[in-house]
């Protein structure tokens, strides 16, 4: 018999990009954990926004079979503490965890110190840290958290600046960057996904523009870990 099932919930985006992204990282997770299992866990699915299904959706179709919630967002906002606990209540299952979402942490810090390099950042450019920006405290704590993960990573400070909620702004954190004398200037995506955000990084007068975090064996581990924590706990109080 398979475990409880795991939902990847998604914020969703309009992008294709963005959308493929998404469904190769579900896929991944998938084999990650049904390596050397004879009967893997089912893996859905869902998004808070923008698009479907929506996890109460995805929940309602499993037909009361025990089911992980694992949040692919960067930092915990309203989506994690508002729209996730109302689908989970609104889908009326009956066995349902939901783990932390899937940053800050370490991990994704390593991530985009690879992708900056990949975008042609080398000791000494100065970094921008672009989030997507949020109205909830608890939100802009994690994002900070996870900037003082990558600034540990790289041994270099990064400046926090955001995309589309909140200040500063991306292309004022660069422009005055440069008019403090660095040369050059990067920035590190905290972005799960392609998609419009994404887009806007590049028109921001930075040297370069890290990918956004993306499918990588260690964010797949991540998600792994946090679905088998959360199912054995699940299923240790169901027996």
């Amino acid at each position: 018999m398979s475990g409880p099932a795991l939902v990847l919930v998604a914020h969703g985006t309009r992008s294709s990009r963005g959308v493929e992204m998404i469904a190769d990282l579900a896929a991944a997770v998938s084999r990650e954990l049904g390596a050397g299992i004879e009967s893997p866990p089912v893996v859905r699915t869902a998004f808070v926004d923008v698009l479907g299904p929506s996890p109460a959706e995805v929940l309602r179709d499993l037909n009361s079979v025990p089911a992980v919630l694992v949040p692919a967002f960067l930092a915990s906002g309203y989506h994690v503490y508002q729209d996730v606990p109302r689908e989970v209540a609104e889908s009326g299952h009956p066995s349902v965890a939901v783990t932390p979402a899937m940053g800050p942490d370490p991990a994704l810090a390593r991530i985009m110190r690879v992708r900056l390099r990949a975008a042609g950042r080398r000791p000494g450019d100065a970094v921008v840290f672009a989030a997507a920006g949020s109205s909830d405290a608890r939100a802009r704590h994690d994002v900070r958290r996870a900037a003082r993960l990558l600034a540990d990573d790289l041994d270099a400070p990064v400046r926090v600046a955001h995309i589309a909620t909140g200040e500063p702004r991306v292309p004022e954190v660069v422009a005055s960057l440069r008019d403090s004398g660095s040369r050059r200037v990067f920035i590190a995506s905290y972005l799960l996904a392609h998609g419009l955000f994404h887009q806007r990084l590049h028109d921001c007068g930075a040297d370069g523009v890290a990918a956004p975090i993306g499918v990588h064996p260690a964010v797949v581990r991540l998600l792994a870990d946090r679905y088998r924590t959360a199912a054995t706990e699940l299923t240790r109080t169901a027996a």
